[in-house]
């Protein structure tokens, strides 16, 4: 008789979210099971419970923010041990084959696989995964920190080291949010002169305690103004989803400035051309990171000191998690604990 386990699962696509118990799952070749310790809540599980992706087969178990420890081995795995920790985010399995695989960029993989949308993901006390996915977990790091930092920490610490800004340049940082929050922390601990974009002057003292520099108050303030007046930002890092306040950045890049974007907005950016050519500014998007990416982000925040701000909730209170995360509530990064 198989051995049972408690998930929560969309059962059919528009259903809601239900506790039920599963078999547990049995790790093919090439994967390994891994106890699920905790997961986190993020913005992408609607693509699951909202059933957004044409791919998407159920049932499904949600949640790629997933930390833990390897329970079982599958055959012809080798490097990873029964017991040793481990954690996986968005990138869950690449093909290998595609153009972006044959250039090592496994996250634009084609046929890129997503826990809990191409696969049964986190939101449940036991789960499989392909080794390629995985990323070890530092002994000083606490489950319930590393998952978060496996999606919105390696999106936010990617982009980041990528930006092409060096140490000492003036970075902005667009939100407070649970990307927000991360990427005034790692701009600081980067060595960039670090500027927090947020609503509301009464969030000043909290992007400062943040790592934070300069704070410019985007509901009071002329943001390109501001950014002009401190030289002219090299980099805003936007982790917002509203397209027209990335687009008053723009004009508060500094010579070779970049807008970087990783927050999808569903709306379209407002620019012209003369703003771009004028002082060869650019804007890009940036998209999350592979296993060795969150690997480095994990092992970054233990030495740097690096933490997300999370709220944690049982298993069982995972449909309650999700409506704080999706409402906006959520401060600032929600995590399922299997208790």
């Amino acid at each position: 008789m198989s051995q049972k386990m408690r998930a929560v699962q969309i059962g059919a696509k528009g259903s809601p979210l239900e506790l039920v118990e599963k078999d547990m799952p049995e790790p093919g070749p090439g994967q390994v099971r891994v106890k699920v310790e905790a997961c986190g809540i993020c913005r992408g599980d609607n693509v699951t419970v909202a059933g957004l992706s044409a791919s998407l087969r159920y049932p499904r178990v949600p949640g790629h923010e997933i930390a833990g420890t390897i329970d079982a081995l599958g055959a012809g795995v080798t490097g990873w041990t029964k017991g040793q920790r481990v954690g996986l985010g968005w990138f869950g399995g690449h093909c290998g084959v595609c153009e972006a695989c044959r250039r090592g960029d496994f996250i634009a993989c084609s046929k890129l696989e997503i826990p809990g949308i191409a696969y049964d993901g986190g939101y449940a006390e036991y789960m499989v995964a392909p080794i390629s996915s995985l990323a070890s977990i530092p002994d000083d790091l606490a489950s319930v920190d590393a998952a978060p930092l496996l999606c919105a920490g390696v999106t936010t610490f990617n982009a980041l080291r990528h930006s092409g800004a060096r140490a000492g340049s003036l970075v902005a940082v667009q939100g407070l949010g649970g990307l927000g929050h991360l990427g005034v922390q790692f701009a600081a601990k980067l060595g960039y002169e670090t500027v927090a974009i947020a609503r509301g002057k009464e969030k000043e003292p909290f992007a400062k305690k943040l790592g934070a520099k300069h704070y410019i108050d985007s509901d009071n303030e002329d943001i390109a103004a501001r950014l002009k007046a401190l030289g002219g930002a090299q980099l805003v890092l936007s982790t917002i989803t509203d397209a027209k306040a990335m687009s008053r950045t723009i004009d508060g890049l500094g010579y070779g400035g970049k807008l970087l974007i990783v927050g999808v907005a569903r709306d379209p950016l407002e620019v012209t051309p003369g703003q771009l050519v004028g002082g060869h500014k650019s804007i890009e998007g940036w998209y999350n990171g592979q296993a060795s990416d969150s690997q480095d982000t994990l092992a970054f925040s233990v030495n740097t000191g690096v933490k997300p701000m999370i709220e944690t909730m049982p298993l069982e209170r995972a449909a309650e998690a999700f409506a704080k995360m999706m409402s906006g509530q959520a401060r600032f990064r929600m995590v399922l604990t299997m208790g």
